[in-house]
């Protein structure tokens, strides 16, 4: 597996905790046609031998077994699961683990993929996050989890996803997700202009993490206009690309 982009959160001094974390692509898999060839998602129709390979090669991005991989089976909610051990965990777009040796994917093909730590205290997060989630405030129930396990100084990577101008939605849905965020929120990710209403949910998760005082590395890549990445809006079927973090 080829990494989009990969790096480290936590101090750079020598000895101090780190946790690495990587966002995948659509390259270096074993996955064809529409699926070519990083897909990681077992649920769109690709062959399970091809996903399972791409997925021991994503988890080796960040130095784990692909026994030891957590995956969320998202709902576009704001669940969170805690995890000590790898595996498929149902309803959630969140999760949380203070477990070395563990690694935690969110998989997406346009909504935000985002991966938390902090890693003096050991606990990271891996979050899925659509329009749905920003309303639902996945991002809070994330932070709150974790803070709930020891974090203090959270810092998070949020991975590439479509764009406002790629991401046109009917006026209705704008209004709606007005009535559910802050207007710190909705200023910068509901849109309205002649011509149409467009969601921006990389802004949105941006201030979000803002707002709860989470510095942010970003990952800048839209989905529907880079073809090495995934994206349902432009192909619909298609794979999952994903972000990765493990405590090293």
């Amino acid at each position: 597996m080829i990494a989009f982009a990969s790096g480290t959160l936590g101090s750079s001094e020598p000895g101090a905790d780190t946790c690495l974390w990587a966002a995948t692509g659509r390259a270096g898999g074993l996955s064809t046609g529409v699926y070519e060839s990083g897909n990681l998602a077992e649920y769109v129709g690709d062959d399970d031998w091809a996903v399972a390979e791409n997925r021991r090669r994503a988890v080796g991005l960040v130095g784990v077994g692909v026994d030891c991989l957590a995956v969320m089976g998202s709902v576009h909610g704001a669940s969170v699961g805690v995890v000590s051990s790898g595996g498929v965990v149902a309803g959630v777009d969140a999760l949380v683990s203070t477990s070395k040796g563990i690694a935690l994917l969110a998989l997406a093909a346009d909504c935000v993929p985002l991966v938390l730590a902090d890693a003096r205290a050991g606990v990271i997060a891996a979050v899925h996050c659509g329009w749905r989630g920003v309303g639902a405030g996945v991002v809070a129930a994330a932070a709150a989890t974790m803070r709930e396990l020891g974090a203090v100084s959270i810092e998070a990577v949020v991975g590439p996803a479509i764009c406002a101008g790629c991401y046109p939605v009917p006026a209705e849905r704008t209004e709606y997700l007005r009535e559910l965020v802050p207007t710190e929120v909705s200023d910068v990710a509901c849109i309205d202009r002649a011509g149409g209403s467009f969601i921006d949910v990389r802004a949105g998760v941006s201030v979000q993490l803002a707002l709860l005082d989470i510095e942010a590395i970003h990952v800048k890549a839209c989905t529907n206009e880079s073809t090495d990445l995934f994206s349902y809006r432009r192909d619909t079927v298609t794979g999952r690309q994903g972000m990765i973090i493990s405590r090293a």
